[in-house]
């Protein structure tokens, strides 16, 4: 691996023995179900960036609060460190385990304990899938819109820790913009609510702070979202280009246009081949790049619509423009697209999954920059994009077995992510730091800013138990891999410091 890990993690974590460990939670919580044995613990090894992984210590998975509240107490004097894993969908190492940690499995809080269909909201424990959310909904004529792709499987409570996004974030926003309330307990056990039932509530807004804050501030153990009624009509509109810097540069006319879609997305002939050859979408085979475009609303409006993109379309180059004929084939269109992660799986033995965001006007030359880095280092890339905010989702192909393919990967993912900031942007979107990008963290921030960084986190996790090693680095981290771009040629930012 090119990453670069820190010895003592985040911070002095005392090195307990296992049997110890295990002795000390049995007799603390003697009703919660702790996996020791190693062909026990192999299943958590990992979350869905398979490509790090790590054998935890311990694996606890409690059925009740009190039982979350006792092993966190535990841990706390012991100085075990404790990481929170949901469903293990993550795509960054956020939930990837510690040889001398604690992993804390919470999948048995999988119960929605209320919809409220006159407040719209609905509140649930952090193991409901994403999707459920919006079937329980559906009664109502309701339904939950962050959708990431990985709906039918990712958890509430992931996607708070990873302020998930989805395909229609671009219009209904991310995670934290229809979180209401959560709670959450802490590293010394103690119960806390973030947010309200309410719109607002008085004083710091701690809950915008610990969405997207990766198993680091606390453990997320109910949540309040809220729920939208669902639009009168929907409809999606396909444009297929003959170049990709064409669809790239019409992203930013629609929006230019006053236009803001449900969902604006974007793809790439690679993928858009291994969608078609997967899913049978209807897609055109032989476009450079295709942008899918929903639209919904009144149906008026949506109609209105529809014909100022088909003309913004038409202006920028596209070749030629499908409106779903009904909602079947609009749900195909999305099929596609929401299945091109497996769909590419299928091209190659391995892919290593990106995930940049850039400003809307740059996406033409930063694809331009992702075509070059491909070229430079012979390993194909197939570009999936939330390309109305921005998110870059690039797929690189490689094949593990062949030595030193996952460290070129690595590199080129690397690369991507700092042309993402070069460009004025940011190295996630909406799949988080975790391991896989905490070197890519030196490039975009300044010491003075993690130093800031690493001060919020003391505030709600004095010893550093909390998912160490992940999200934000050590200015000694820094300076290392400052050192290395140097050895090759390129410092990252020019404020890092020097040791």
């Amino acid at each position: 691996m090119n990453i670069l890990y820190d010895e003592r993690l985040d911070g002095a974590l005392a090195l307990n023995d296992k049997a110890s460990v295990l002795d000390r939670l049995q007799t603390s919580v003697p009703d919660m179900k702790l996996l020791h044995r190693e062909e026990d613990l192999r299943p958590f090894e990992c979350d869905g960036l398979s490509a790090y992984r790590v054998l935890p210590m311990l694996v606890a998975m409690p059925d009740t609060l009190e039982q979350i509240e006792n092993l966190m107490r535990v841990c706390f004097e012991m100085g075990v460190p404790v990481v929170t894993r949901g469903a293990g969908t993550g795509l960054s190492g956020g939930a990837l385990p510690l040889e001398q940690g604690v992993l804390l499995v919470m999948s048995r809080f999988s119960r929605i304990l209320d919809v409220d269909p006159d407040a719209r909201t609905a509140k649930v424990q952090p193991g409901v899938r994403n999707l459920a959310i919006s079937e329980a909904a559906a009664p109502y004529n309701l339904y939950y819109a962050p959708d990431p792709s990985s709906q039918i499987a990712c958890s509430i409570g992931g996607n708070v820790a990873e302020n998930a996004g989805g395909v229609h974030c671009l219009k209904y926003g991310l995670t934290v913009h229809n979180v209401l309330k959560v709670n959450v307990i802490t590293i010394e056990g103690e119960r806390m609510t973030l947010g309200s039932d309410a719109f607002d509530a008085p004083g710091f807004d701690l809950l915008a702070l610990f969405t997207g804050s990766e198993g680091m501030l606390g453990v997320i153990t109910e949540v309040t979202v809220k729920l939208l009624p669902k639009p009168e009509v929907a409809k999606v509109l396909m444009a297929s280009f003959d170049d990709i810097e064409k669809a790239g540069k019409a992203v930013g006319d629609i929006i230019a246009a006053g236009i803001i879609p449900g969902g604006l997305e974007m793809m790439d002939n690679l993928a858009i081949r291994a969608a078609e050859d997967f899913i049978r979408a209807g897609y055109p085979v032989e476009a450079e790049a295709i942008l899918l475009c929903e639209l919904d609303g009144v149906e008026a409006d949506v109609d209105d619509d529809c014909q100022t993109v088909r003309d913004v379309l038409r202006k920028a180059g596209a070749t030629d423009i499908q409106l779903a004929r009904d909602d079947a084939e609009r749900a195909k269109f999305w099929a596609g697209r929401k299945n091109a992660f497996p769909a590419v799986g299928r091209m190659s033995p391995d892919y290593y999954c990106m995930d940049g965001t850039i400003p809307k006007r740059a996406l033409p030359s930063v694809l331009k920059g992702i075509a070059a880095l491909s070229e430079e280092h012979g390993l194909p890339v197939a570009n999936v994009f939330h390309a109305g905010d921005g998110n870059m989702h690039p797929l690189i192909l490689f094949d593990a077995n062949k030595p030193g393919e996952l460290e070129l990967a690595e590199k080129v993912g690397g690369k991507i992510l700092e042309l993402c900031v070069e460009a004025g942007g940011a190295i996630t979107g909406e799949h988080g730091v975790g391991r896989e990008k905490i070197n890519q963290m030196c490039v975009q921030f300044k010491p003075d800013e993690l130093t800031s960084f690493h001060a919020v986190k003391a505030a709600f996790d004095s010893r550093g138990l909390l998912n160490p090693g992940k999200n934000i680095p050590t200015l000694q981290r820094c300076a290392e891999f400052g050192a290395m771009h140097v050895h090759h040629g390129k410092l990252p930012h020019p404020d890092l410091p020097r040791f």
